[in-house]
């Protein structure tokens, strides 16, 4: 049987894993396992998938991820195909295999030896990681949002200092007093204040989201604090505008809405150092910061650089050509945020967004149906539907593109609001088709209807 490996479970690697099995596998509920065509493995450092995008949500606590997260053994029985559990560490082309790191725990110690599983055909699907560009304290001080684990280590510590902040006397701000040779003006300072470093998409959806925390929290009484100005929200971004990789008029519409929640935006300005609880900027300006959050930008992980040579460009992806194979191994395939993928027409790459993972998923799957019966691969071409962005329950505003609507609209409000959460639910059909996702969009709304809006604990 052809073995088909694929490292990484996120929104492509899950789905590709999950459709291969579906049709070549051999699980749950096929009448005869011998008639399977091939051995689909899919490989990750985690036990549980959830929708990256969400992370957002599960650091301002408006959505518990227990009760998102899938598990991969058991998508696996259900779907055709086996689970290892472990980090990608080594790849040797010629001998076609691949080394997975042992899988370790704080408490029972060494739970699976390092090991080495061969392969025919090879996906890297790992996605990305947090680029914090050498600034001195970024990775010490801040907190990314690459992992539940992160995630929820943020909306602890936001909790915790909402509960410490009611009985500390307020101080007042002067925002770069070191620097002025004037009088400034002397404000009330909030009782905390968050830094989030990177007005992308994760940035803005982050602020949007943390807006609506602290009124839960406050409603449920674990604080005693005024939600908009005793909770301070700073938006930091270098470039000259926040959601630079959108169009402006969708950057514009959502600084309004931003300004209108509250939100301090400080555009212009790159940071320089973060301390412990101050941010400063390369314009000499210091921000406090009682916790912050940094989403500046991804990079792919550093191991993708060792992988017996395979070619990576300067933010360490994998540089593979328009039918998704890597420039010089035809056995090995990259998709996602760690591929460099060609965009005909464009002088950059293939964004790293998840409908660019979801589309490369469905072409591989399709071409893995060619390869299979010896026949040529076709090459991948991006469309680009547009992007949206959420405001939490406030609201979304995006642009949509495309031959649908005929070419580029702008949206917002409660039908960009309806469309992003569609995104999602897409996704829940892609792994298990449209009648457990009707199921289980019930079943999250059950869960909503009778618990608190926002995790509490």
């Amino acid at each position: 049987m052809h073995r088909f490996i694929i490292v990484g479970g996120g929104a492509g690697g899950l789905e590709l894993a999950t459709r291969l099995g579906d049709r070549y596998g051999s699980g749950e509920g096929k009448a005869d396992a011998k008639a399977a065509r091939a051995q689909i493995t899919l490989v990750d450092r985690n036990p549980t998938h959830i929708w990256k995008p969400l992370l957002h949500e599960v650091a301002a606590g408006s959505m518990d991820p227990f009760t998102q997260e899938l598990e991969y053994a058991a998508q696996a029985l259900w779907h055709g195909f086996e689970f290892q559990q472990g980090e990608l560490i080594g790849l040797n082309r010629a001998a076609k295999r691949i080394t997975i790191g042992a899988l370790r725990d704080d408490e029972a110690g060494e739970l699976l030896p390092e090991r080495e599983l061969e392969y025919d055909t090879l996906v890297i699907a790992i996605g990305s990681t947090t680029h914090f560009f050498g600034v001195e304290g970024a990775q010490q001080y801040s907190i990314a949002l690459d992992t539940v684990g992160q995630a929820e280590l943020f909306r602890k510590r936001l909790i915790a200092a909402c509960m410490r902040a009611e009985h500390v006397v307020p101080e007042l701000a002067v925002e770069g007093a070191a620097q002025a040779q004037e009088p400034v003006i002397v404000e009330a300072a909030p009782r905390i204040q968050i830094a989030i470093v990177g007005a992308g998409a994760t940035g803005v959806e982050l602020s949007a989201e943390l807006r609506n925390t602290a009124q839960v929290l406050s409603a449920y009484g674990l604080h005693k604090l005024d939600p908009k100005h005793d909770i301070g929200i700073v938006l930091i971004e270098a470039g000259p505008r926040i959601l630079p990789a959108l169009q402006e008029r969708v950057s514009t519409a959502t600084a309004e809405l931003l300004t209108k929640l509250g939100v301090k935006l400080m555009t212009g300005e790159t940071v320089a150092q973060v301390t412990r609880d101050t941010i400063r900027t390369a314009s000499g300006k210091m921000i406090r910061a009682d916790l912050t959050v940094w989403a500046a930008g991804i990079k792919a992980p550093a191991v993708l650089a060792q992988l017996d040579g395979l070619p990576t460009n300067r933010l360490g992806q994998l540089i593979v050509r328009r039918t998704l194979q890597t420039e010089i191994d035809d056995n090995v395939f990259a998709l996602g945020d760690c591929a460099a993928c060609p965009w005909p027409g464009n002088e950059r790459n293939v964004p790293p967004r998840a409908q660019a993972a979801h589309q490369q998923a469905s072409f591989l799957f399709k071409a893995f149906t060619r390869r299979m019966d010896g026949k040529p691969l076709p090459e991948y071409t991006y469309h680009d539907f547009g992007s949206l962005v959420s405001l939490g329950h406030y609201s979304a505003v995006g642009n949509l593109m495309g031959g649908l609507i005929g070419g580029n609209m702008l949206i917002e409000g409660l039908f960009a609001r309806f469309m992003y959460m569609s995104l999602y639910r897409l996704h829940v059909a892609a792994l298990h088709g449209y009648a457990r996702m009707v199921l289980d969009t019930f079943a999250h709304w059950l869960r909503r209807s009778t618990a608190p809006r926002v995790k509490l604990h």
